[in-house]
């Protein structure tokens, strides 16, 4: 039973490496970018944030949805309410079934949420031979997210040799296998930038994690704003009762 036992351990161990290998070799971990929302005192970059999401809708916008952000929520970029509408008055919607059930599209209003480039996810896959992930959560839905989505963006490479890739393959330093399906959406020059900021494939892809971080997490500088007023209020709280024991037991000491 002791040998059986070492066995499954045995088994349960190496079948994840084996597999990692079979798959194309170790996944390599993307570096570490300076970002301006790191540590507890972090901020967005608003600047940074509009330019990403001008990256985002030139040419993420042709493949990948952003089903949870509402045009309404660009204010938190520093843009007006004016400009906002005039953002969302740029695409159509489906609007609600009409008395006789026909559903028709109408210009968005701030209060909609970006639409989606296809119609249903079978028309996603069928365009791209894969579904095209959302990018709403994209920061949170992976490990180490502003990073990883960073080094995806900019990873690509000519193949190894000993690679093979099919028709429709890629090669990218940071996706697990290194192979990956969608083609590089980054090029120097491709957006132009009003405020003078470098046109390059690292600026854009800078810009649009700013941008992608802000969507999975808008409620981020609230919150760590709200943890240091918790922090200092625990600190002057430890210390009055500190004071009060202090007095309490001076006479026992």
């Amino acid at each position: 039973m002791y040998k059986k036992s070492l066995l499954i351990l045995f088994v349960l161990l190496v079948l994840p490496v084996s597999g990692a290998f079979a798959s194309g070799g170790e996944t390599v971990h993307p570096p570490s970018q300076s970002w301006s929302f790191d540590g507890p005192f972090g901020t967005f970059d608003r600047a940074a944030m509009q330019r990403g999401l001008k990256v985002y809708r030139e040419v993420c916008s042709a493949c990948h949805s952003l089903k949870r952000v509402a045009f309404r929520n660009l204010t938190d970029l520093g843009y007006s309410e004016d400009q906002v509408k005039a953002i969302a008055a740029e695409y159509s919607v489906m609007d609600v079934p009409d008395e006789e059930g026909e559903v028709n599209e109408r210009t968005a209003l701030p209060s909609d949420r970006f639409p989606s480039p296809y119609p249903n996810d079978n028309a996603a896959k069928a365009a791209n031979n894969a579904l095209p992930p959302d990018l709403s959560l994209i920061t949170k839905a992976r490990h180490d997210g502003p990073n990883y989505v960073y080094a995806i963006l900019t990873g690509y490479e000519e193949a190894p040799a000993e690679v093979e890739l099919l028709d429709g393959q890629h090669y990218n330093e940071y996706m697990s296998g290194h192979v990956i399906a969608m083609a590089p959406p980054l090029s120097d020059g491709a957006v132009q930038y009003e405020d003078g900021s470098l046109q390059t494939t690292g600026q854009y892809a800078h810009d649009v994690v700013q941008f992608l971080t802000w969507a999975a997490e808008p409620s981020l500088e609230a919150r760590k704003r709200t943890g240091v007023k918790v922090l200092l209020f625990l600190l002057v709280f430890a210390s009055i009762f500190y004071g009060i024991k202090k007095k309490i037991w001076a006479s026992v000491h």
